[in-house]
Formats: C-alpha cells, sequence, structure tokens
C-alpha cells in the first residue's frame, strides 16, 4: 500500500529549521566548513522533513526544503490533536506521542515540537526516548505519524468491508 504523494505547489507551506550542524572537512589550506539544516513544513496537517547540505547555510536550508517538499504527509488529525497514542522509531530515538485534551497545548521538547506545530497538532503529549539526536528523532516522529496514519487507513478497511453483493457485511452478531 503505497502513499500517494501530495502536491507541494498547492499548498501554503512554512518552514522552520529545527537544527544548523557545523561540519568541517580538513584539507590542505587549512578547514573546510559546510553546513547541514533540518527542516519541517506546513500548518494544516501536511508535514515533511529535509535535510540539506551546502556550504552556505541559505543553501542548505533551500535544499532542505525542496526535499522536505518532496516527501510530504498526511498526518491525521481529530479535531486538535492525534486520534489515539502511537510510538515512533527510529535508529535509537523513539518517540511516544499521546493525545490530549482541548487546551492542553503542545507537550513536546527538541526536535519534536516543530514537527508537531508544522502539522498543525495544537494538544498532545510527548515523550522523547532514547537518543536526543534530532535527526533521528524527526524521522521518529515522522515514523510516529505514517504508522499512525495505516493504522487508521487499515482500521478503515476492515470495518467497511463489503461482501460479495455490494451490501455491507455485518461484523457483529445479529440477534
Amino acid at each position: 500500500m503505497a502513499e500517494a504523494k501530495i502536491d507541494a505547489s498547492a499548498l501554503d507551506l512554512t518552514d522552520r529549521v529545527v537544527a544548523i550542524n557545523r561540519v568541517a572537512k580538513v584539507v590542505k589550506g587549512g578547514r573546510r566548513f559546510s553546513f547541514t539544516a533540518l527542516v519541517v513544513g506546513d500548518g494544516r496537517g501536511h508535514v515533511g522533513v529535509g535535510l540539506g547540505k551546502a556550504r552556505e547555510v541559505p543553501e542548505a536550508i533551500r535544499k532542505s526544503v525542496e526535499h522536505a517538499k518532496k516527501d510530504l504527509i498526511l498526518v491525521p488529525l481529530k479535531d486538535t490533536t492525534i486520534p489515539f497514542q502511537i510510538t515512533g522509531h527510529y535508529g535509537a530515538a523513539r518517540v511516544f506521542l499521546r493525545p490530549a485534551s482541548q487546551g492542553t497545548g503542545v507537550i513536546a521538547g527538541g526536535a519534536v515540537r516543530p514537527v508537531l506545530e508544522a502539522a498543525g497538532v495544537q494538544d498532545i503529549l510527548t515523550k522523547t526516548l532514547g537518543t536526543n539526536n534530532p535527526h533521528n528523532v524527526l524521522k521518529a516522529t515522522i515514523d510516529a505519524f505514517r504508522r499512525l496514519k495505516r493504522l487508521l487507513d487499515t482500521h478503515s478497511a476492515r470495518r467497511r468491508s463489503v461482501d460479495g453483493d455490494g451490501q455491507e457485511a455485518s461484523s457483529g452478531k445479529e440477534a
């Protein structure tokens, strides 16, 4: 079940730099610096993460925005939060996301907060377990959103199963 590509040109995307990492390469004439930038984007259920590397910060950000636009996902929202709790994994990073009642706000730290705010989640409780490396934490958060979407799709497909003559099949016992 492959995810459908989301057209980034139709969306009003905003980007946020999560981390800028200066990388030095030692060459004959001294050190040569390059920058990596991690960026997310949108505000109403669409979010993407990109990594761009370049010799200057603005160019790295531009590249990461291009990469993020190519990998947008739709985050399933239930009012201002997520439908149910889920854990995302990537490398040593684990991100636990739990829905919260309205008015709670975004209780998240590190690299998780910008992703949630960019996705449009307003009420959520989170916990980052394992590493605090922003690259892996971001990817674990995106993994949690993908798992959430996959579980919702599976659940809706099972509840609305159709039998051979086009009628919805009943799932429980009939009296």
